[in-house]
């Protein structure tokens, strides 16, 4: 590997420490391509310390399966993409978060002490997934959720 590379690669690191928490719109970025998709894969490629939670599984299915309805997509990439991440969330690809009680009263807890910026539930469940898996920064591009994960001190990508 080239050197520049390298050093890219380390700079890109460091400004993302790990672990990296992946909400649901990183997930689908690094199976589909999308706007800011090759720039987030190039970021995390190579990275070990990648932490997803079955809650963004889910919302991922959500999404193909509404991008299904809307003729976007096949059943087929729906199902290949599916495979894909549940594979490697099995396999030990990603580290896995799991929905807990605990994650639900963090959860709830963030709703009512971040007034400063309006969570939905889910996004304040990833956000709990996120600090319970002890991730020093988050991938999502919803800006709400980057908000609220900055205001706790999260570094997060993309970085704005």
């Amino acid at each position: 590997m080239p050197a520049r590379l390298r050093e890219q690669r380390a700079g890109s690191r460091a400004a993302l420490p790990g672990p990296l928490y992946c909400d649901t719109s990183a997930l689908l970025k690094l199976y589909l391509p999308e706007p800011g998709s090759d720039a987030f894969n190039r970021a995390v490629e190579g990275r070990d310390d990648l932490v997803v939670s079955d809650l963004a599984v889910t919302e991922v299915v959500s999404a193909l399966s509404r991008r299904l309805r809307q003729d976007a997509l096949t059943r087929e990439i729906a199902d290949r993409v599916r495979h894909a991440i549940v594979g490697s969330l099995d396999g030990g690809v990603y580290g896995r978060v799991e929905l807990t009680r605990g994650v639900h009263r963090r959860a709830e807890h963030l709703l009512l002490s971040l007034t400063e910026t309006p969570l939905r539930a889910a996004d304040a469940l990833h956000l709990a997934l996120a600090t319970s898996a002890r991730a020093a920064s988050l991938a999502s591009f919803g800006t709400r959720l980057a908000a609220a994960a900055r205001a706790l001190g999260l570094a997060t990508y993309p970085a704005v």
